[in-house]
Formats: C-alpha cells, structure tokens, sequence
C-alpha cells in the first residue's frame, strides 16, 4: 500500500496538478477511439485528487495525445468553474443543486467516478501520556462535537462508548473545511441524517457557517491542523489519513454496529443503491450491517455539449475511466464502482459530444 500512496501523493501539497499527457512511444498501441491532439483544463474536489492524478498518468500510457491541467481547489471552486465555462470538467463531491444546475449554461452530467468514505481523525494523547489510536463515536455524538455542545474529551457520553480508553480532561479542539467542499457535503450530510439539531441550524451544503472550530483549505489543510493541533477532531478523505498516519474513529452505523472506514465497508454502503438517471444520491447513514455510514460517490461534471474535438477527448478519457481506470481504486482506498452503475454510467457517456 505505501508505494502506491508515494507515488501518487508525492506532490499532494500543492494547489495545482500539471500532468502533461503526450502520444506514447511507436511501440506502444494508441488507445481505441483515438483522436487529434486536445488540451483539456478541469478543477475542483480534492477528495478524488490522488486517484485523478494516478489516472492521468496512467491514462498518458495509452497512446491518447492529451494535455490535461487539473486544480485540486475544492468542490465549491469546481462548480463555480464549471458555471463560469472557465474549464472543460469539474469535480465535486457534493452533487450540483438544482439552483446550481440552472445557472450553467447548456446541460451538465454528473458522472460517477468512485465511492469514498469520509473519516472522522484524531490527534490526542490519553490521560496515560500514550497516543490514543483507537476511537468510536455515534452520529449524534459526533454531531454534538462539531455543534460545540460535547467540548472535552473525557465527557460522559465519550467515556460510555469508549470505557478501555484512557481519556484525557482536555478540550476538544475541532478542525473542519474553510473553503467550499464536497468532503464537507458528505459530512454534514451524514450529520444532518443522524442530528435534527444539526439539519435544522446549521444543515446541508459545500460550505456552512461552523458554530466551532479552526478552518483548513483541502482535505491535506483539514490533515496538517490535526496533526499540529494535540487534542483535536476533524474530518478528511479517508487516503488523506492513511497518508498522513492519522488515526480514524469506528462510527455506529443505522443498523447500530461500530465500523471502520474501509474499502469493503464503503462498498456495502453503496450496495442495494437505487441510482437515479442523473445519478445525484446520498448514500450517507445507509442500511446494511457492513456499511460503513459516512460514504460518498465522486462526480466528474461534464458538459454534453463541448467544443471540436474536446468532446472526443473528455469521452475518450471517461471510457477508459470506467474500463481500466477501476481496477486502480482499491489500492489508493477507494472503492469501484459497482457493475451495474459502470453500465449505467457508460450509456450516460455516449451523451457527450
């Protein structure tokens, strides 16, 4: 696993991803559909980053003759971009609204991508002076964390779900997202279905105004102010605490077993999904004794209609996305998509002109 996390994330820090994808070498065979050279431009979540960078690298392989430049800013910032027409796809990792969706011109597809789970990290250290690396929480609990009400970390309602754990009398410090994010959608989302405190004050949406907490730009901002902050509580992609050694809570799921994030655990959130046309849906808080309960598909946002030529390059690209570009998500900590939506997926493609 670490290789594969090296190699991808290497450069996770920076803003702005660059992978120049040029025509491979004679030997190597152009990829089926091949077309004139294209530059492509895209920006938005950085949830998906480190499989979309390991993808356009893999994807330069093919033979296909294309120039891709990616900003890892943030969901908002996609669909702000993608509203503006100042790039060819987007990325988020909440779905557009509706609101959202008239303001672009021309017609917008969601397409999925890959499930991943949003992970509940921690940096404290137990009254024993020893690192604690093992945690559960509940939705309401958590929730009450993120509204401020449950402020230290030997509170009652910790100590019953954690008996074992030495707890230290310390406040809590909470970390979340200070720039628009599909990472904080899935969250709030999740906190919104478990919380009726939370959905009626604070709700659902790329950003939110947080009743506590200290903000960091992208889920490695989120990473960095736990790690520097002891005591502290906030919320990433779950490669993002891998990378970063951070360690991850259990949360009870609906059919009230603690499970861990995981990619099986991700995979059974999904299972059973009725998926919409659009394919805009929440699969937060989801039945199952195995799923895990704060799990989200990603979503490239692709225009159906697209200048010459790009439209050949975006299609081209997403074809082999669903093809061989699946079988490179387990190994980053995210899961594939599940056949039936590949299907689904690949007649939404054939739109794209």
């Amino acid at each position: 696993m670490r290789k594969p996390f090296k190699e991808t994330l290497m450069n996770i820090k920076m803003k702005t991803l660059r992978i120049v994808v040029l025509a491979a070498a004679a030997a190597l065979q152009p990829a089926a559909g091949a077309f004139a050279a294209a530059s492509l431009t895209g920006a938005g979540a950085t949830f998906p980053y480190p499989i979309y960078s390991k993808w356009f690298d893999e994807y330069a392989r093919t033979g296909a003759d294309v120039r891709i430049n990616y900003q890892s800013i943030g969901s908002g910032g996609g669909i702000q971009q993608v509203t503006k027409k100042t790039v060819d796809f987007g990325a988020t990792d909440g779905p557009m609204t509706e609101e959202q969706i008239r303001k672009v011109s021309g017609k917008i597809l969601h397409v999925p991508t890959v499930l991943g789970a949003v992970v509940a990290v921690f940096n404290v250290k137990g009254a024993d002076g020893k690192e604690l690396r093992e945690l559960k929480l509940s939705g309401p609990l958590l929730a009450d964390i993120f509204l401020g009400k449950v402020a230290v970390w030997d509170d009652k309602r910790i100590k019953d779900l954690n008996p074992t754990a030495s707890l230290p009398s310390a406040p809590i410090t909470v970390v979340h997202r200070a720039d628009g994010s599909g990472t904080t959608y899935c969250f709030v989302d999740y906190l919104s279905a478990v919380s009726p405190e939370w959905k009626r004050t604070v709700g659902v949406a790329t950003s939110v105004k947080w009743p506590v907490g200290l903000g960091g730009k992208g889920n490695e901002g989120v990473a960095g102010l736990v790690q520097q902050s002891p005591n502290s509580i906030g919320y990433v992609e779950l490669i993002y605490a891998k990378h970063n050694s951070l360690a991850t809570a259990a949360i009870l799921n609906k059919a009230g077993k603690f499970v861990a994030p995981e990619v099986e655990s991700v995979t059974a959130a999904a299972a059973g999904t009725k998926m919409p046309a659009d394919f805009r849906v929440s699969i937060v808080n989801a039945k199952g004794e195995n799923a895990y309960p704060i799990s989200t598909f990603t979503w490239l946002l692709v225009y159906e209609k697209n200048p010459a030529g790009k439209g050949a390059a975006i299609k081209d690209f997403l074809v082999w996305m669903l093809k061989d570009g699946q079988k490179m998500a387990s190994e980053l900590g995210y899961a594939p998509l599940p056949g039936k939506v590949i299907e689904l997926v690949k007649a939404a493609v054939q739109k794209v002109k």
